[in-house]
């Protein structure tokens, strides 16, 4: 098929792997991207979700129109880069108006290689994404609004998707460092820890920074291990306690190498584990469960989370197209958190072991505290287990 141009003002495009066409504005980096095609229903935190590693081979369309009005900075990252491949809005993003604002949204995409289209029905887009499963796309931006429509099609229906797609070994750390950055507070910004903490080991499957953030804010003292780390590597370290990151992909591509290495620390002591969306789906996998790929997943800051054991409603922040099958869990492992809106499992622990993880991101504060008690659970366990005293 011959390049095609829609109309005078068209200069991005949106194929979907069924043959559908969105045109709009194009904005960020000029060229093309294909990825699946999930929606984000946050009011806040676009340059959060970009840089969170979590979506890797996603394309991202946003519920709420107001994207870009605040700008981006860098102290937001989650990441050094952004991850998505791309992002969908209704409007073109303005001249950011906030008084952290260091630079423009679409120069901050240009500079960093991701392509935007504004200018969408995201409704619509938001419906059909519901309605059929996440699909395969390509998002191209060409100033001059021309575009190979058959080719574009053609990319999104050779997609492989992400169902047996290991990619946390592509945003995962290419070796291991030391992290002592806290949480942001008014006015003093990001801090550093003094002293010594619990010895954490942190394994990065595609860790947001405030994970470790929060992880240090807690008491630990954190060092952070590929994901390709092996229990040798992660005992070398003599840890009081494991952290498992989130990160994208299909967990059981990830469990091929990351199973091993958690079921050997749990066969091997008796420190506590904790685990945040992948590196819940780790130790789910680890203790003998399954997981299953989502019809168009979790993704907004938010979901209503229930935990099981107080009856206490939590505002969570999520973002994952696999689930963890509850039914699927063995005698001994607990579920302890679900979801209000479709009843899939959102956390687990192991009874009577200091062993526990949750779907959501405690860390993103949504809530906004809701869910930080699951960082000082975690270094709870830590000083009862080297007190010698049993986990409850």
């Amino acid at each position: 098929m011959p390049p095609s141009r829609p109309s005078d003002n068209a200069t991005a495009c949106l194929a979907l792997a069924d043959g559908t066409l969105f045109f709009g504005h194009g904005f960020g980096a000029t060229g093309q991207r294909v990825a699946e095609l999930c929606f984000n229903t946050a009011m806040t935190g676009y340059q959060e979700i970009m840089t969170d590693p979590s979506y890797a081979g996603q394309v991202v369309t946003f519920t709420f129109p107001h994207i870009g009005n605040t700008g981006v900075n860098p102290d937001d990252d989650e990441s050094n880069d952004p991850v998505a491949e791309g992002m969908v809005v209704k409007w073109d993003p303005t001249d950011p108006s906030n008084w952290r604002a260091a630079e423009h949204l679409s120069a901050w995409l240009a500079r960093r290689g991701r392509v935007g289209i504004g200018g969408i029905d995201t409704r619509r887009l938001t419906r059909a994404i519901r309605q059929q499963g996440a699909p395969h796309v390509a998002l191209a931006y060409d100033p001059s609004g021309r575009f190979d429509i058959e080719a574009l099609v053609a990319a999104a229906r050779a997609f492989p998707g992400l169902l047996g797609l290991d990619l946390a070994k592509d945003v995962t750390c290419t070796q291991s460092y030391r992290w002592d950055e806290m949480r942001w507070a008014w006015p003093e910004g990001y801090t550093k820890r003094d002293g010594s903490g619990h010895k954490v080991v942190a394994i990065d499957y595609g860790a947001k920074r405030n994970i470790l953030r929060s992880l240090a804010s807690a008491g630990c003292d954190v060092t952070v291990l590929p994901a390709t780390a092996t229990a040798e590597d992660v005992l070398g370290q003599s840890p009081d306690g494991v952290f498992l990151s989130n990160g994208p992909g299909d967990p059981a591509a990830t469990g091929e190498y990351a199973v091993p290495m958690i079921q050997e620390i749990l066969e091997k002591t008796g420190i506590p584990v904790f685990g945040i969306c992948l590196g819940h789906q780790m130790l789910a996998l680890a203790l003998g469960g399954r997981t299953v790929k989502m019809n168009h997943g979790h993704h907004g800051a938010n979901h209503p989370v229930k935990d099981l054991e107080t009856g206490k409603v939590e505002i969570t922040s999520m973002n994952h197209g696999f689930a963890v099958d509850s039914q699927t869990l063995p005698e001994g492992v607990i579920e302890t958190h679900v979801s209000l809106f479709d009843g899939s499992n959102c956390g687990l622990r192991m009874a009577n072991r200091p062993v526990f993880s949750v779907q959501y991101h405690p860390e993103a504060s949504p809530g906004p505290q809701d869910s930080y008690y699951l960082f000082e659970r975690f270094t709870r366990a830590i000083d009862l287990a080297k007190s010698g005293r049993s986990f409850a």
